[in-house]
């Protein structure tokens, strides 16, 4: 049987009396763990009480307007069997005193919190918005800025955002990059005159994802330089090298050797590990580099980052990989461990393919396509040779890096995938 657990206001520091300014669920919603309940307001900052577990709310305890304090009940929530509660921030309670329920009496959790200045430094930061909403506008694109806010004092609500975002895609915003001016409006097909259909929602990591990727390809100029790295000396190292670790469970893959070279070859073209300002008028570049590794997901891929890949080794970038990956694929990924990129690799080596154009993560301004290495003739010193050719495809911003240079880093980065040497530099 579902166990019924309460979840009170967790420890917000010396405040009491505490406004709700938005209430996010109703009786009958599923939740996720740690997506946001209510949005507190004090003096200093809105604070997310996000739920500390997944599950099914069974009742909420406030409203809008309501002033809670620490301890208070704020919802029921059916547990998900299996489900644990999520670590609370460090400055909350182990334990809270049980409000009162009925019986039987529900296990009481105190919810982790999530706060941000009441205005963070960003777009949109004049809006009146909680930092779950204004967390919800970043994934879809959308400047706060120029949502109207329909909530109390003009706040923007996730309705607001929502409407946005469909008057944008039917032609009536400009910031989302919703339809064009000239082009048709989505055609609206009833599939089920044609045969059985089956509708399958999203999961909410393509929604979010599709959102951005949409953005990226609509705002960024792309285009993809494609090549060919001569990888049979690397290959060879990495199965030694492989056998040698395996005793230790980690486990080296040719992604461990495209960092460290990805690495090398942004620190010899410094434009490729950088950032347009959000005027798109300076150029930011980076004097440290953290690369993104795309990471296939039952619900959608995922993109964590690797910190500081240039001042480490094959062995560790192979031991932080294979712990990421499996962060994501567990489903325990922070957004922590997503932020901070400074470029991407999309490897598909392992499921096949000889090419494809791979989408910019914005703000960075390229992003490095690996596909499937396969044996080849290739003609070296006056005879053909079996050698192995791995396909590269660099998707790059054309506002800031032009042909010729997208060309010079794809020849660079083969050199040095070809040359085992030159990783140690």
């Amino acid at each position: 049987m579902a166990e019924i657990k309460n979840v009170v206001v967790p420890d917000i520091g010396n405040f009491k009396d505490v406004a709700v300014i938005e209430v996010a669920v109703k009786a009958g919603d599923k939740v996720s763990a740690e997506q946001a309940l209510i949005s507190l307001e004090t003096d200093k900052a809105t604070i997310d009480v996000p739920a500390p577990f997944a599950g099914v709310v069974k009742e909420v305890k406030v409203k809008v307007g309501d002033k809670v304090s620490e301890g208070v009940l704020i919802v029921t929530i059916e547990a998900t069997a299996g489900a644990a509660a999520a670590p609370a921030a460090s400055s909350a309670p182990a334990s809270v005193a049980a409000a009162p329920a009925p019986v039987p009496k529900p296990a009481v959790v105190a919810a982790p919190v999530a706060a941000a200045p009441t205005a963070p430094v960003s777009s949109g930061a004049s809006a009146h918005a909680s930092p779950s909403i204004r967390r919800f506008a970043r994934e879809l694109g959308v400047n706060l800025a120029q949502v109207g806010g329909s909530g109390e004092k003009g706040r923007v609500t996730k309705d607001d955002v929502q409407n946005f975002v469909k008057r944008s895609l039917a032609g009536g915003g400009t910031s989302t990059g919703g339809t064009l001016p000239g082009l048709l409006p989505w055609p609206d097909v009833d599939f089920a005159k044609f045969g059985a259909i089956e509708a399958k929602p999203l999961s909410r990591i393509k929604k979010i994802s599709g959102a951005n990727l949409h953005r990226n390809w609509v705002m960024i100029p792309h285009v993809t330089q494609f090549e060919e790295a001569d990888i049979s000396e690397m290959e060879a190292f990495r199965k030694e090298l492989g056998a040698e670790y395996a005793k230790q469970n980690i486990k080296i893959t040719p992604l461990a050797f495209m960092l460290k070279a990805c690495a090398i070859t942004l620190k010899h073209f410094p434009d490729f590990n950088a950032s347009l300002d959000a005027s798109g008028e300076n150029l930011i570049l980076k004097k440290y580099i953290h690369i993104g590794v795309a990471v296939d997901t039952p619900d959608g891929l995922m993109v964590p980052v690797i910190r500081d890949v240039d001042q480490k080794g094959i062995v560790q970038l192979a031991k932080e990989l294979g712990e990421v990956s499996a962060k994501a694929r567990d489903k325990k990924i922070t957004a922590a461990d997503m932020q901070g990129g400074c470029f991407t690799i999309s490897s598909l080596g392992g499921i096949g393919g000889t090419a494809f154009t791979p989408i910019i993560n914005a703000p960075e301004v390229a992003i490095l396509g690996v596909s499937r290495s396969s044996m080849k003739p290739v003609w070296k010193d006056g005879e053909f040779v079996p050698r192995l050719m791995l396909p590269l495809s660099l998707s790059y911003d054309h506002r800031v890096v032009d042909g010729a240079a997208g060309a010079r880093f794809t020849t660079y980065l083969a050199h040095v995938l070809s040359d085992m040497r030159r990783l140690a530099l």
